[in-house]
């Protein structure tokens, strides 16, 4: 019979192997920081050239296969609501801008 810190590492293995775990990490990080997070201080508006950077960024992150890196970055609200209020976001960012 297994014992429960076999059973654990198992655990562990299969959900590193998956590509679970670090989500996880990732979403409670951002969980913690939005626990964190001073609500009753408003956040400036997002100006259009930082939405161009923190597009740039989250494309970088994402091209070099840094997901969970980025899914912390767009778990904030702030940053998915702007994004929603951007242009065409079927073309990366970097194309858009060499197309102009």
């Amino acid at each position: 019979m297994a014992t429960v810190a076999e059973l654990k590492a198992v655990l562990k293995d299969t959900l590193e192997k998956r590509g679970v775990l670090g989500h996880l990490k990732a979403r409670i990080r951002a969980e913690v920081f939005n626990a964190l997070d001073d609500e009753s201080e408003p956040r400036p508006p997002l100006s259009h050239e930082n939405l161009i950077i923190n597009e740039l960024i989250r494309e970088y992150l994402e091209f070099n296969k840094y997901k969970y890196t980025a899914s912390v970055l767009m778990s904030d609200d702030h940053l998915q609501k702007e994004k929603g209020n951007s242009t065409n976001m079927e073309d990366p960012l970097v194309s858009q801008a060499v197309k102009r």
